[in-house]
């Protein structure tokens, strides 16, 4: 049986970067959930092939809204349009993220500044956007996605580190201002996990044998493990709940 207080029914939820990987899966559990969902992705074409494969696997009717979340007027005008066509933003997932790894010396500039847009910025223009229409509605959910890596730093990605941190510092700060608007902004902080995106290191042995062993589960994770902690963060059960960071990482980060 389930609980009323992590019931999520009818709410209206954006997912950025939910085109594949983590923000897919995120948006499948909110549907599953019975959330009404919108995609976010820059690429339209993507973007449409998730909504239609999502609206397949669970018979909900999906959304999409394809803007830049790293460009202030297209995530205004993003915001407005989904608020227009679809209703009030209840839930906001911010997932948009890259990563790339070259040692510190050798990183450029330009992927620096990349990294910075994709995973911080992105961040604090929508979760801005979204908190201007939240504050006067006096309550919403903001779950930014962050990592293991806001706290632990490996070599060659400093510069991600950098940001996830950021990420993680953003959410609290965010807390700080929205909290007394009835808001609560949290941190979804996954360790290692399967997606597209890791595939190559999955794919190294010598890798993934260091995964599996720093990590006390044992294991990869995989992305349906996120869902329960997300749906944790985006029901009633975590109003009282604000500017913490949720770490899904199978236990690396409770470990030396």
């Amino acid at each position: 049986m389930s609980h009323p207080v992590f019931d999520v029914s009818g709410r209206v939820a954006v997912v950025t970067g939910s085109s594949k990987g983590i923000g897919r899966a995120l948006a499948r559990g909110l549907l599953e959930a019975g959330c009404t969902v919108v995609l976010n992705g820059r690429d339209e074409p993507r973007l449409e092939r998730a909504r239609e494969e999502l609206a397949e696997l669970t018979g909900a009717t999906v959304h999409a809204s394809a803007f830049d979340v790293t460009d202030p007027a297209a995530v205004s005008d993003g915001v407005a349009g989904i608020e227009e066509r679809v209703g009030p933003v209840d839930i906001l997932v911010n997932n948009t993220g890259a990563q790339h790894r070259t040692p510190f010396t050798e990183f450029a500039d330009a992927d620096w500044y990349r990294l910075l847009d994709t995973n911080l910025t992105s961040a604090f223009l929508a979760g801005r956007e979204v908190a201007r229409r939240m504050v006067p509605r006096g309550n919403g959910k903001i779950i930014n996605v962050c990592s293991v890596q806001s706290e632990l730093v490996r070599p060659g990605i400093a510069p991600y580190s950098a940001t996830k941190g950021g990420l993680k510092q953003l959410t609290r700060g965010m807390c700080a201002d929205l909290g007394p608007s009835g808001i609560q902004v949290n941190g979804l902080a996954p360790g290692y996990f399967e997606t597209e995106l890791t595939a190559a290191l999955v794919a190294d042995e010598e890798f993934s044998a260091w995964v599996r062993g720093r990590t006390p589960a044992a294991r990869w994770g995989r992305v349906e493990d996120l869902v329960g902690a997300l749906l944790f963060l985006a029901s009633p059960a975590s109003d009282f709940v604000n500017g913490q960071l949720l770490y899904v990482d199978g236990g690396m980060t409770s470990v030396l």
